[in-house]
C-alpha cells in the first residue's frame, strides 16, 4: 500500500527560506509571527530582517518605539524610516542601540525639542526630512567644540515649511555635505543660502525644487560650490538668463536639470552648456521650446544627452 504523502508544512522549510518569507511581511505581521513558536521567535530576531526598517505605515508612540529599540533595533540596523514624535532622548538611544545606523528618514514627525549635534548618531550618513515640524534650534551646536562632529554627507528636505535659514546654516556648518536637496523650503532665503554656501564647498549634488530664492543664488553656487557634479533646478521661477553665466565656473558639472525654468532662453542655455566641459546630461523638460529651438540646442551640444521640453 502506497504511503500517504505528508501535508506541506512551513516547519519543513529551511531557515533561509523562512527568513525570506518573513522579510516580505509587513512589520506588524512579522512581529506577530514571533508568537508562533520558539523557532519563529528566533528567526524574527535575526539581524537580516532588521537591516532596513520602515515604520512609516504606523503611528508609533514613544513607548512602543523604545520597546522596538530595546528588543529589535540593534547594531545591524542600517536604514530606519519612521513617523511620530522624536525627542533628544530617543535620538540618544538610537545612537547607542543602533551604532551602525547610516540612513534616517523622518516623515510627518514632530521635532519640537532642541537637539544638540552631539546626540545625532555618529554613524549617520544620510538624513531625509519630509513634511514634518521642526523646532527653531534643531541640530544646534552646543559649543564650538562640537562643530564637525557630524558624519552627515547627504541631506534631503521635502516639504518642510518651517525649515529656515538657521536650520540650513546649523547643519551645513556641522557636516561636510556632499548632497543637498531643498524642496518646498520657502523660508530659506537668498541671504541664508549665501551664508550656508560658504560651508558647502565639498557639495557634489545640489537640488533646488520649488524654492523662492532670487536670481543671485546662482552667483553663490558658482562662487562656492565648484565641486558640483549634479545641479538640478525644478520649478524655480527665480532663475533667468541673467543668472546662468555664474554657473560657467562649475567645471566638474556632469548633469544639469533646468526643469520648468520657463524664463530661460535658448541662447543662454547653449552658451552655458558650451562652457561646461564635462556636461553629459541636460534636462529641459517643462520649458515650452518649439521643435526648431530643441534641434538648435541639440546641434550645439552634440556630446550631451538631452531631455527635451
Amino acid at each position: 500500500m502506497a504511503a500517504v504523502p505528508a501535508e506541506p508544512s512551513l516547519d519543513a522549510l529551511p531557515d533561509s527560506l523562512l527568513l525570506e518569507i518573513l522579510s516580505q511581511l509587513p512589520l506588524r505581521e512579522r512581529l506577530r509571527g514571533a508568537r508562533v513558536c520558539r523557532r519563529w521567535c528566533r528567526l524574527v530576531q535575526d539581524k537580516v530582517l532588521w537591516r532596513h526598517v520602515d515604520l512609516t505605515p504606523y503611528e508609533i508612540s514613544l513607548k512602543n518605539l523604545r520597546h522596538l529599540l530595546q528588543h529589535h533595533l540593534r547594531s545591524n540596523v542600517r536604514t530606519l524610516k519612521m513617523r511620530g514624535t522624536l525627542s533628544e532622548a530617543l535620538l540618544q538611544d538610537l545612537g547607542k542601540k543602533c551604532p551602525g545606523l547610516q540612513r534616517l528618514c523622518l516623515l510627518c514627525t514632530k521635532l519640537r525639542y532642541k537637539i544638540d549635534s552631539y546626540v545625532v548618531p555618529s554613524s549617520l550618513m544620510t538624513l531625509e526630512l519630509s513634511r514634518l515640524e521642526l523646532s527653531q534650534w534643531i541640530f544646534f551646536a552646543k559649543s564650538e567644540g562640537t562643530r564637525g562632529l557630524l558624519q552627515l554627507k547627504h541631506l534631503f528636505i521635502y516639504e518642510v515649511p518651517s525649515f529656515s535659514d538657521l536650520h540650513l546654516l546649523n547643519i551645513s556648518s556641522l557636516a561636510c555635505l556632499q548632497t543637498l536637496t531643498l524642496s518646498g523650503t520657502n523660508q530659506v532665503t537668498t541671504l541664508g543660502f549665501r551664508v550656508a554656501s560658504s560651508y558647502l564647498k565639498a557639495l557634489e549634488h545640489l537640488t533646488l525644487r520649488q524654492c523662492t530664492l532670487k536670481d543671485s543664488a546662482t552667483h553663490f553656487i558658482g562662487c562656492y560650490l565648484k565641486q558640483l557634479r549634479t545641479l538640478e533646478f525644478s520649478n524655480t521661477p527665480f532663475l533667468t538668463d541673467a543668472g546662468l553665466p555664474d554657473l560657467k565656473s562649475l567645471k566638474y558639472l556632469e548633469t544639469l536639470s533646468l526643469e520648468s525654468c520657463v524664463k530661460l532662453s535658448c541662447d543662454a542655455i547653449v552658451t552655458l552648456g558650451q562652457a561646461l566641459p564635462r556636461l553629459k546630461s541636460l534636462n529641459l523638460s517643462g520649458i515650452p521650446f518649439d521643435d526648431q529651438t530643441v534641434h538648435k540646442i541639440q546641434a550645439s551640444l552634440p556630446n550631451c544627452h538631452f531631455s527635451p521640453s
